[in-house]
């Protein structure tokens, strides 16, 4: 969430930056309210100074033994008064805080300016395998390797869920067991295993609420959502608290299932694992002073690419544009994966900054060790990484022509030091 001050005070440039989103909002009939609501604000504070007088008055008459009756209905009108425009006020900060929660934040002056297509490709790694047979896609490799069940998990819950079996469940456990052993263990992440159920203020808190409601899975009896991320719970495990500035930087990682309605998405890469309602991932969250935090999206990054490295997947990392970007954040960078059976590339991360604004929203600060002055910390997530697109871009990538998969070495402790998966 924006600070309305800030707002205030720099209207133009978050006009200006809301058109780099292409995101339309009055934010003339904000400053409205907000000149109605400081207006008040003066006038009550005007109406308590003259409370205070007459009580002052009142005082000195009883000490004197003088009548106070007069002076008494005087206190009984400015009380009322007072009464009157607090609940003005109490409405018009409502309004205001609504259409806060409404504005995304702005972009980093680093991110392009423009639609999806001006994303800028930052860099590339590994080199792209040519095959000298036709490369399988992971739903053909799937059903003859017996790994998934695509009907089944339909029978059972719907279109785009997933039924991991034999093999193919113990590689999803391996790979997510390999992440969080390389971020606790490499990394300096401390793991978390956070509920899968959030209120709607964490939910508001990450900036998923009110804007991407329809998309999630919501408890109707409870007002409680399934999460769609392991950033919603981990990001609000400081809601409301005041963290010490040697506690920072604060590093997490969690595994969690993800879920997501994805209700905009309908046909859109709904085959196979490529757009599932149900995914697995393995999340990195930062908790970080503000004059570090853009270093910190940096070391993130690495810590996700990472991980493509040690499975030798090729990859590419793009800085995306302002009208990609996601609600909350002011950067993101991408990870996409190769996969040769789909001859396209996967986005298995988003690694984001998001400055002050989901904890303005989650009200999380730090106390400054030498001026005792709150701020507001920066949060930053990425994924580190998310199935089941590195699941599909391992399997296409370590095809063999018998239709075997042969496992990245990483992986083998993990799964028996078995050196793939055949017939």
């Amino acid at each position: 969430m924006l600070d309305i001050k800030f707002i205030r005070e720099n209207l133009q440039t978050v006009k200006d930056a809301l058109k780099k989103r292409n995101f339309n909002l009055n934010l003339d009939n904000l400053m409205e309210i907000d000149n109605s609501r400081r207006k008040i604000l003066l006038e009550v504070e005007n109406l308590r100074s003259q409370q205070n007088k007459t009580n002052d008055e009142i005082s000195l008459l009883l000490k004197e033994k003088k009548e106070v009756k007069e002076k008494i209905a005087a206190m009984k009108v400015i009380s009322a008064e007072i009464d009157q425009r607090e609940a003005e006020l109490k409405n018009l900060e409502a309004q205001i805080n609504k259409l806060l929660l409404t504005i995304p934040n702005i972009p980093h002056p680093s991110v392009p300016v423009g639609e999806p297509d001006k994303a800028k490709i930052v860099r590339t790694w590994g080199e792209i395998r040519q095959f000298d047979f036709r490369p399988l896609s992971h739903m053909e490799l799937c059903q003859h390797l017996d790994i998934v069940d695509f009907s089944r998990a339909a029978k059972i819950t719907g279109a785009n869920f997933v039924l991991y079996k034999d093999w193919g469940a113990k590689l999803e456990r391996a790979l997510i067991n390999f992440m969080l052993d390389l971020h606790t263990q490499k990394h300096g992440y401390t793991e978390i295993f956070p509920p899968f159920l959030v209120n709607r203020r964490s939910m508001t808190g990450t900036g998923q609420l009110p804007k991407l409601e329809e998309d999630m899975y919501r408890l109707k009896d409870d007002d409680l959502f399934l999460i769609p991320t392991a950033e919603v719970p981990v990001t609000n495990i400081f809601q409301d608290e005041i963290l010490e500035e040697d506690q920072l930087p604060i590093y997490y990682t969690a595994y969690t299932a993800c879920f997501r309605r994805e209700a905009g998405s309908y046909g859109k890469d709904t085959k196979g694992l490529i757009r599932v309602h149900q995914f697995d991932k393995v999340e990195l969250v930062k908790f970080v002073k503000p004059q570090n935090s853009y270093d910190e999206l940096e070391k993130l990054l690495n810590n996700a690419e990472t991980v493509l490295q040690l499975l030798g997947l090729p990859y590419r990392v793009k800085i995306l544009s302002t009208q990609d970007l996601s609600f909350a954040a002011a950067k993101c960078y991408d990870i996409e994966a190769y996969a040769p059976g789909q001859d396209a590339w996967l986005e298995v991360s988003s690694c984001s900054n998001f400055e002050a604004f989901q904890a303005r929203r989650a009200n999380i600060r730090f106390r400054e060790k030498e001026s005792k002055k709150l701020n507001f910390v920066h949060t930053l997530n990425g994924s580190g990484v998310a199935l089941a697109r590195t699941f599909i871009a391992l399997l296409e990538n370590y095809q063999q022509k018998d239709g075997s998969i042969v496992i990245p070495p990483v992986l083998r402790p993990y799964l028996e030091n078995k050196d793939r998966l055949d017939f």
